[in-house]
């Protein structure tokens, strides 16, 4: 069999336990990676037992190299990468046990992302029960954080994201660039080497990236138990001092290192319990005597600075070396710290002394681009979210591991927490405050339209406006009196031209969306000179930011529906409509399908994902009534057609997706189509479930790009029932169709579709012609000012807001919305 995977050379340093090291390489041999292509290098650190003698006697094939001394964990990795002839070396401690899927997931994103040179691989604990590294922190003093240690892994750590670092007990790396940087430092015998590692790749201009699908389970064994806490405190410290010499700039490393050396002999004072003031006059002779006794603790901060001093000639070349190789700025870097102001002890007399050094050094200036952001939506957050707080929960995720975060709804939340972002409801008061307290407020909806205070504060406004709900209001809001319909359209589209005057950055859905909202744009006058001068392209004004997927594969948890679902037997046929229906979709044309296919394939089965949508302000729509009554007028309800009456948790959802057998989306001929992204596809794409969709839309003409499913014309019923047909009963092409899916989704991952919103907010600014006063002068008026306000009230909102100030005791407020109503009905 032909076998063109690279070559990865996986290297494992041994210092006794020779048995975790034979179970170590057992691991690797269960590899779904090819043996041939897989070469084992194994160091011996100089084991004081008969650690060579096993693992020569057990351990055949693989390459042994035994080191005279114990060179510590670096200089032992250095070792057996000088033997390695691998395209990729793998690290990997001897007291893991890889997945079997560890390296050709880790490689997999070394070969499709260029500018990713090292994978962090996901460590658990042996039982894969809680978390040993899914996330990197760095404090600017130097010492490196694995966050969330010890935390539950279950539903952590799902998703890729870029790292500072990679654990040195599991990562993989491209072989060249490891020895073009240097590798790992041997000075620093163990600890911080893969803290040193992957700053300096970053600053190299390569991409350290966490991919959880690389997986690994750690056993832990307490190496350092034996010879004492101090001696690890003192490789810390010491260390610590190398790597923040090394690799700041000037302009950091002038402030940050004579603050890392006062708090280091500040840490070790305070671990040690001896008397900081034994010396000083002030406080009376004490004893005279020429020695004085001091805990090995205070003693290792003091002799880890002497270090640093002893080896600073030889770090001199070394800092020279990194900053020649330097492709990124501290700023780009400084980002992935994730945690730079945290002090590491809790104790009052270290606090003290740490934020008066903070203060003193002016750090909190080098790291003030660390932003405070609100993100808003009027969905409900819970288990069971739609797609507008979806989205801003992936929002809120991907802006915490650079900023503080806070997402909130204006609607409910509860049941759901996130490990780096609060996460909660707010009232009217309680959003004012949070708009107070942040720099950025990020919002979607109609959330500044109810919460006016947005609109009015300074900060910056990014409006994610990936949906142009006023097109759907063309149809949702069908039912209504004429007037009352076409009040509700006008209100919507106000409430957007408002949102598009005081925005300084829109994100929308797709290129095509982009067009429609620069004309919108336009049409209120935000293509201005200022506009255009900044960015002639307007992409610092509108970003194209689509709906995603997790960066983690489907993974199944529990059958869904085959076996499961009264009438939906093992080996039925399962078409999934997987969301809700609205107004805008036609399932009664699938049902017709459905219909007719039923004669030709007896097992077809359709499931209805979800029809009581999770916000209860969002009512039950005409197209759902009608979908209900026409499978019942033609004898398919729960026989072949099959409702579920609540709404899937977004965690379960791909246990449904991973039951089905075809994907079906399908939408009426008018504008709403034209312009919408119907993320529901994005599931079938991310589950590697063949699709049919009517065509029209961005999405449908992927399906045909990459041939990942059919698409036919709107309410065509043969089409619709040939097409499902085709696939149904077609296992190979339905195998294609998936395989291609595999290869489409990649560029629908949520950490490569936020990314724009991702690189505002690293710098957000102000739009500006909003805060420009010539061109408020030259204009008349604020641009904020020159759109009609929505004039339509809708009834139930009002309600809802006036009942939650009441419970708040909220009557000013109350009074202050009312005339505030009246203003606009004035205004009209």
């Amino acid at each position: 069999m032909n076998n063109d995977k690279p070559k990865v050379s996986v290297v494992i340093v041994n210092y006794g336990r020779p048995d975790d090291t034979v179970q170590c390489i057992e691991g690797l041999r269960a590899l779904d990676w090819p043996q041939e292509s897989l070469e084992i290098v194994v160091v011996d650190n100089a084991s004081p037992d008969d650690s060579v003698a096993r693992l020569r006697g057990v351990a055949p094939g693989i390459i042994l190299v035994e080191s005279p001394e114990n060179l510590g964990f670096a200089g032992g990795c250095n070792l057996g990468v000088a033997a390695s002839t691998g395209e990729f070396v793998a690290f990997l401690n001897n007291d893991a046990i890889p997945d079997v899927h560890w390296l050709s997931a880790a490689v997999g994103v070394l070969t499709s992302h260029g500018s990713v040179a090292c994978v962090a691989s996901r460590v658990v604990d042996w039982e894969g029960e809680t978390v040993d590294f899914i996330d990197a922190g760095m404090a600017f003093y130097g010492h490196g954080f694995k966050l969330h240690v010890g935390e539950p892994a279950a539903g952590r750590g799902g998703d890729e994201h870029d790292v500072l670092f990679a654990s040195g007990a599991a990562m993989v790396i491209d072989a060249a660039v490891y020895r073009q940087v240097g590798g790992f430092d041997d000075r620093y015998f163990m600890f911080f080497e893969d803290v040193d590692l992957g700053w300096r790749l970053w600053l190299a201009g390569h991409e350290v990236r966490y991919v959880p699908t690389s997986l690994v389970r750690h056993r832990h064994h307490a190496s350092m138990s034996g010879i004492g806490a101090w001696r690890e405190h003192y490789l810390l410290e010491r260390n610590a001092l190398f790597t923040i010499y090394k690799n700041y700039d000037d302009e950091h490393l002038g402030a940050v290192l004579p603050a890392a050396m006062a708090l280091a002999v500040r840490r070790g004072v305070a671990l040690g319990g001896d008397d900081p003031h034994a010396l000083d006059l002030r406080h009376g002779a004490g004893d005279d005597s020429e020695r004085l006794s001091a805990h090995r603790q205070t003693l290792a901060a003091t002799y880890a600075i002497d270090a640093f001093v002893e080896a600073l000639p030889a770090l001199v070349d070394e800092r020279a070396r990194v900053q020649a190789m330097r492709r990124r700025s501290d700023e780009e870097v400084l980002r992935l710290f994730r945690r730079p102001l945290q002090a590491n002890i809790d104790a009052p007399y270290f606090r003290a002394g740490y934020d008066a050094t903070v203060e003193a050094f002016g750090i909190g200036k080098l790291f003030s681009r660390r932003s405070r952001i609100v993100v808003a939506t009027g969905d409900t957050i819970r288990p069971a979210m739609a797609g507008p707080a979806i989205r801003a929960w992936q929002i809120a995720a991907a802006l915490s591991r650079e900023h503080e975060v806070q997402l909130v709804s204006t609607t409910a939340c509860d049941g759901v927490s996130h490990e780096d972002f609060a996460v909660k409801k707010v009232s009217d008061r309680e959003l004012t405050e949070l708009v107070d307290w942040c720099d950025i407020v990020v919002f979607q909806g109609f959330v500044m339209f109810e919460h006016p205070a947005i609109a009015r504060s300074d900060k910056v406004l990014v409006v994610d406006i990936y949906d142009p709900f006023h097109l759907e209001q063309l149809e949702q809001a069908r039912d209504l009196s004429r007037e009352a319909r076409r009040q509700v359209v006008q209100s919507s589209t106000d409430v957007l031209n408002q949102q598009l005057a005081r925005g300084d950055y829109f994100t929308c859905a797709s290129p095509k969306q982009r067009d429609f909202w620069l004309g919108q744009l336009a049409a209120v006058g935000r293509i201005n000179p200022l506009t255009y001068d900044r960015d002639e392209t307007l992409r610092d004004l509108v970003g194209v930011v689509p709906f995603g997927v997790s960066d983690a594969p489907p993974m199944r948890t529990r059958p869904a529906l085959k076996g499961v679902v009264p009438g939906i037997a093992e080996d039925d046929k399962v078409i999934l409509w997987g969301g809700g229906i609205y107004n805008w979709f036609d399932p009664l044309t699938l049902l017709r399908a459905v219909d007719k296919l039923r004669t030709r394939i007896p097992t077809v089965r359709l499931y209805f994902l979800g029809l009581k949508h999770p916000n209860p302000h969002v009512p039950e729509m005409r197209m759902a009534v009608a979908t209900r009554a026409l499978a019942d007028e033609l004898g398919l309800t729960d026989e072949h057609v099959f409702f579920n009456e609540g709404w899937v948790e977004y965690a379960d959802r791909q246990n449904y997706l991973l039951d089905a057998d075809v994907g079906v989306s399908t939408h009426l001929d008018h504008v709403e189509t034209e312009f919408s992204f119907r993320t529901r596809i994005l599931d079938y794409f991310w589950s590697s479930l063949p699709v049919v969709a009517t065509c029209g839309d961005s999405l449908a003409d992927l399906i045909v790009q990459h041939e990942v499913g059919i698409t036919v014309p709107a309410e065509d019923v043969d089409a619709l029932e040939q097409a499902l047909f085709d696939l149904l009963s077609d296992a190979d092409r339905r195998a294609s169709c998936a395989a291609n899916c595999a290869t489409l989704i990649d560029e629908f991952r949520w950490s490569r579709v936020l990314a724009p919103m991702v690189d505002f907010c690293r710098d957000a600014r102000r739009a500006p012609d909003l805060v420009d006063p010539e061109m408020v002068e030259l204009m008349g008026v604020p641009v904020a000012a020159r759109t009609r306000r929505p004039k339509f009230l809708h009834l139930r909102h009002d309600l809802r807001i006036v009942r939650e100030h009441l419970r708040s005791g909220e009557l000013r407020t109350i009074a202050r919305k009312a005339a505030g109503r009246f203003q606009l009905l004035g205004k009209g």
